[in-house]
């Protein structure tokens, strides 16, 4: 959810089946960073996860909780898990992948906003997809890859093929 939808960790762990429309494909992110609410694209393939996590999760915290207010990762105490411990368990999963480099979950919403942005999507889209308020913000997560820079035509390009073609025609 943190690469798939660009989730804070801190969002992915307050998640509750009420947040979820399947319908609309969308999550909505309540309350997050800066007290603000926003929606995220809800993936066809992450919802079949979550269903499926749905049928396996630990059940006996909220056996008395409404259904919409159940959240998806519950942790102790009929609370959700913390940010630090999904955080841990991320780490342990990589180290398992055999991962060496040091990664974070945040280092998964970089990863899914640089990548939106190599496949052209708008950084006003990313914008909005991260909840972010300013583009400086989202500028600084969309690191832009060195393929993409040396692929980008310069105006000064265009002048000059103008100028040849010109030339091959005679035109002054």
């Amino acid at each position: 959810m943190a690469y798939g939808c660009g989730m804070r960790a801190g969002e992915v762990v307050r998640l509750k089946v009420g947040d979820i429309d399947g319908e609309q494909e969308i999550i909505r992110i309540v309350q997050s960073k800066g007290r603000k609410d926003s929606n995220v694209m809800l993936l066809g393939d992450i919802l079949g996860l979550l269903r499926d996590w749905w049928k396996e999760r630990p059940t006996g915290q909220d056996a008395d909780v409404a259904g919409p207010d159940r959240v998806i990762f519950p942790g102790y105490n009929g609370k959700h898990l913390s940010p630090r411990q999904i955080s841990r368990l991320f780490k342990q999963a990589a180290k398992a992948a055999g991962i060496t480099k040091p990664v974070t979950l945040h280092t998964l919403r970089h990863s899914f906003a640089t990548h939106l942005l190599e496949r052209g999507v708008d950084i006003r889209v990313i914008q909005a997809l991260l909840g972010h308020t300013k583009l400086t913000t989202t500028a600084r997560y969309a690191s832009v890859a060195t393929g993409m820079i040396s692929a980008v035509e310069s105006p000064l390009d265009n002048l000059s093929q103008a100028k040849r073609k010109k030339g091959k025609t005679g035109a002054p």
